[in-house]
């Protein structure tokens, strides 16, 4: 059984549990709450596990794998249906882009540790952090709306199943959401973010549905 560290509002937590649920894998799931105590992810135990301090945590097979990114490709790799990358390298690469676009440029300026900063150094406080949030999550994704623009329409990101680029996708426009990002520009992404919606993979990975939402 896999051991699952993450947190239920953790974007990078919610890929991975999209992820376990498309494919069919069943974990062990360990709260690290970001919030209580302090934050339960800077405590020794924890970091002992992760040095680094953050969520998530994948401990499988006496391995520790830890950042989503490395987490999601080490699962394509060992339990590869079904794909969540496509077959051809280009594609691939193309999937791998949207998604970096997502994990690289949006995510670091939205998570919890950055947020904390700008309000203890620079006094911001809710209106602030959101109009940071819907900056950069706005330019974001409107990027990824870009790119799939160049793209014939498909039911999905990059075809007509969801894959990879779902799974980054739906946890940062729950963020949009959650941070109020003005999303009209924004029709493809909206549209599969709907389509995700109707999917039990994609439900039962909802934050609100987490054992450590309440």
């Amino acid at each position: 059984m896999m051991r699952f560290h993450g947190y239920f509002r953790s974007s990078s937590s919610y890929r991975c549990r999209i992820a376990f649920n498309l494919k069919g894998v069943e974990t062990e799931f360990v709260s690290v709450h970001l919030t209580k105590d302090g934050g339960q992810q800077k405590s020794e135990a924890y970091k002992a596990l992760n040095p680094q301090g953050l969520v998530p945590t994948l401990e499988v097979d006496g391995l520790v794998l830890t950042q989503s990114p490395a987490i999601l490709e080490w699962l394509e790799e060992t339990r590869p249906e079904p794909r969540l990358l496509p077959q051809d390298p280009a594609e691939r690469a193309a999937v791998r882009a949207f998604c970096a676009v997502i994990a690289c440029e949006i995510h670091p300026l939205q998570n919890l540790r950055t947020l904390q900063y700008l309000e203890q150094n620079y006094g911001q406080q809710l209106d602030g952090k959101e109009a940071w949030c819907q900056r950069w999550i706005g330019d974001g994704l409107a990027t990824c709306e870009a790119l799939l623009a160049k793209r014939p329409k498909t039911r999905f990101a990059f075809g007509d199943a969801p894959g990879m680029a779902e799974v980054y996708l739906v946890p940062q426009m729950f963020s949009a959401n959650r941070f109020k990002v003005d999303l009209s520009a924004m029709p493809r992404l909206r549209d599969i973010y709907a389509e995700c919606e109707k999917l039990p993979a994609f439900a039962k990975a909802h934050p609100s549905v987490q054992p450590d939402a309440s």
